[in-house]
């Protein structure tokens, strides 16, 4: 049964026992972090957790519209793994983001593990309205860091995708894809869509 936090007596905490448990924030190794059970999106920097906000229901819709195009491309040509969140990908040490969608190429199947990979190839993220800036500016320049050849932002504001692809160790705009366009892909040469069916779920 859900708790109603705003009716909740005023002397009722959490179970601050249960919180001893576990390490502070700052403290946190990468193997503590990697076995943390739970069903949210958590992300890791330099020893602190950083627990997202449970994604909605246009969200989700927009995510497995991608994951399923991507993924019939992807396993028909056998071109490698397809992956959608809560699933950890290590961009360098002390650093793990949770993408809405990762490709990983075949030719990088090494940098697989059961619990996250090294990298990724592409990524896909849903801007989320709670701090569009997070996707917007900050992933932007970790995933470039990181060396992740293309980075797609879907964007439910404007309605539009934009495809970046990394060179020189930035990303340079490959387009900004609106309603009549086809958002195409530049590591995947043969794989489009059609923005306008992205968002057609999403009135």
């Amino acid at each position: 049964m859900a708790v109603d936090f705003r009716t909740a007596k005023a002397d009722s905490e959490p179970t601050w026992e249960i919180a001893y448990l576990f390490p502070s924030q700052g403290a946190w190794s990468e193997p503590e972090y990697l076995g943390l059970q739970t069903n949210r999106c958590v992300e890791y920097s330099d020893g602190n957790l950083e627990v997202l906000a449970m994604p909605g229901e246009r969200h989700q819709r927009i995510v497995l519209f991608l994951l399923q195009l991507l993924a019939v491309h992807v396993h028909s040509l056998r071109l490698g793994t397809v992956l959608m969140a809560p699933f950890p990908v290590r961009l360098w040490p002390g650093k793990f983001r949770e993408p809405d969608i990762v490709f990983l190429h075949a030719d990088h199947d090494d940098r697989r593990h059961e619990q996250y990979w090294d990298g990724a190839d592409l990524v896909i993220e849903v801007v989320s309205p709670d701090d569009p800036n997070r996707d917007l500016v900050t992933k932007r320049d970790e995933y470039a860091r990181a060396g992740i050849a293309e980075y797609w932002i879907v964007d439910r504001r404007p309605r539009t995708i934009t495809v970046l692809t990394l060179e020189d160790g930035s990303y340079r705009v490959h387009g900004v894809f609106a309603a009549g366009e086809r958002a195409q892909s530049v590591l995947l040469a043969e794989f489009s869509v059609a923005v306008a069916e992205v968002f057609a779920d999403n009135d």
